[in-house]
Formats: C-alpha cells, sequence, structure tokens
C-alpha cells in the first residue's frame, strides 16, 4: 500500500484549491456581483450534511465526505452545467477523467476512497448521497435567494 508523500499530497491539494477560485457558471451567467465559488458551495454542502440529525438514517460522516467530494472534479474540468452545450454522458466523461486523475494524484486508499465517493455520488442510489443530493438543490436555492436579497436581482430560474 503506497503512502501519501508530501509532493503528492501538494499536488492534490493544488488542485482542490482550483475550486477556491473558480466561480459557479450559473452565477456568472446570470450577472450575480461576487458569485460564490465552487468551494464556498461545498463548504456550505459539508455544514448542511454535518447538520444531520442522530435520528436520521443517513451516516453522517459518511453524507459530509460526499458533500466535500461531490464537485471536486470541478478542480479540472471547470463548473459544467446544462446551458454549456455539453451531453450529460460527455460531462460524466469529462468529470471521470478529471476524478481519475485526482486520484491518481492520491496513491492508496485515500485516493481511492475519495474516488469512491465520488462515483457513489454519481450513482445516486444510497441514502446519504440522496440526501446530500437534496442538500445540493437546497444550497443553491439558499444562495439564490440571498442573491436576490443582497443586489436586488431576480434568480428565479434557480
Amino acid at each position: 500500500m503506497a503512502d501519501i508523500t508530501d509532493s503528492s499530497m501538494l499536488e492534490f491539494l493544488l488542485i482542490c484549491g482550483q475550486l477556491k477560485t473558480t466561480k459557479r457558471t450559473g452565477w456568472v451567467r446570470s450577472g450575480v456581483h461576487l458569485p460564490e465559488s465552487i468551494s464556498d458551495h461545498m463548504y456550505r454542502m459539508g455544514i448542511l450534511s454535518f447538520l444531520i440529525p442522530p435520528s436520521s438514517n443517513v451516516d453522517k460522516t459518511r453524507a459530509m465526505k460526499i458533500a466535500m467530494v461531490h464537485d471536486l472534479a470541478e478542480a479540472l474540468c471547470g463548473d459544467i452545467t446544462p446551458f454549456d452545450g455539453i451531453s450529460k454522458k460527455d460531462k460524466h466523461a469529462l468529470e471521470c477523467e478529471a476524478m481519475e486523475k485526482i486520484k491518481s494524484t492520491l496513491p492508496g486508499p485515500i485516493g481511492e476512497e475519495i474516488y469512491q465517493l465520488w462515483l457513489e455520488y454519481e450513482a445516486a442510489t444510497t441514502p446519504e448521497v440522496l440526501m446530500v443530493k437534496d442538500f445540493d438543490r437546497f444550497e443553491m436555492i439558499l444562495q439564490a435567494y440571498e442573491y436576490e436579497n443582497a443586489q436586488n436581482i431576480d434568480l428565479e430560474q434557480f
């Protein structure tokens, strides 16, 4: 089993850093002033997952992990939306290729875990993923609400 080296960890973190500067495409297209980054979105997704009550049938820790990796591929392929003219199949292929590259930066079980969590999100069959997908939609609606109130713009399409 390969250990993560300092250089592989740095490469992975630099890829993740791209999420901090890549703005979410829908907000940019809608003319939002200072739109959130992909990383901003993923952070609130993680916080939403942290709020899962113990009485839920959802594994909170697993949901938090899924939330933290669900858009990780966008660090390499960008925030592809339905308005970009890229089919769902092609989008999935681009994101899969990106995740394989990301996985290759972290040899061993951690890289494999990140990749498997992303595949689980894409498959959308577990209770954790279904909740995280609900959070994804809710977070977008909440963000639109915040932008509408702060910037007096109409984001009804979201």
